[in-house]
């Protein structure tokens, strides 16, 4: 495996992410800037994604563009869940999992600096994101594909292309958009 990433490196092309080790993955994350500016999801915001994908005990919530880490955070508070956010950001990652530990709950939640289109996220039971629509759609393809049927998605503010959502609320003039992953055909 050394020998293959050394050779990758020598002659300048990428290896698939799963293929290089953690820290060669931190590093070829650390390469590409964020596809959006980070802003923070208003409290309230959060309520209403969780409280719409029915978030409870025992789901597996991944945060995808985690930022400070809020959304992963809140959930593990309230439930007893596995939570994983996953951000380009080295800041962003380093203050989430600062705001975990302060918060008490870095044992159930987890933060990974990596490229949200190349993570694996398959095990989720819930996906939260706060991206922008041409990212929604972008992802969509994988999200359809890669999790399981009945697994549960919610956005803050930005939609994903024609794919309508099951749920639509609005919290003081943000819209937080809810889907459900269909069965395969």
């Amino acid at each position: 495996m050394k020998w293959k990433i050394a050779c990758a490196l020598l002659v300048g092309t990428t290896l698939p992410l799963a293929a290089a080790p953690a820290a060669a993955q931190a590093q070829q994350a650390e390469a590409r800037t964020p596809d959006v500016i980070y802003v923070p999801t208003p409290p309230d915001v959060v309520d209403k994604m969780l409280e719409m994908a029915d978030v409870k005990d025992g789901d597996v919530l991944y945060d995808l563009g985690s930022g400070d880490g809020r959304i992963p955070i809140a959930a593990a508070k309230r439930f007893k869940l596995r939570a994983v956010g996953i951000d380009i950001d080295p800041e962003r990652i380093a203050e989430a999992r600062a705001n975990a530990k302060e918060a008490g709950v870095a044992d159930a939640v987890s933060f990974r600096q990596e490229d949200l289109f190349q993570a694996d996220f398959s095990e989720a039971t819930v996906v939260t994101l706060y991206l922008l629509d041409t990212l929604n759609e972008k992802l969509m393809p994988r999200l359809l594909k890669e999790l399981k049927p009945g697994t549960r998605i919610v956005s803050h503010a930005f939609r994903m292309g024609d794919w309508e959502p099951e749920q639509t609320a609005d919290v003081d003039g943000r819209s937080v958009y809810y889907w459900t992953v269909p069965k395969r055909r």
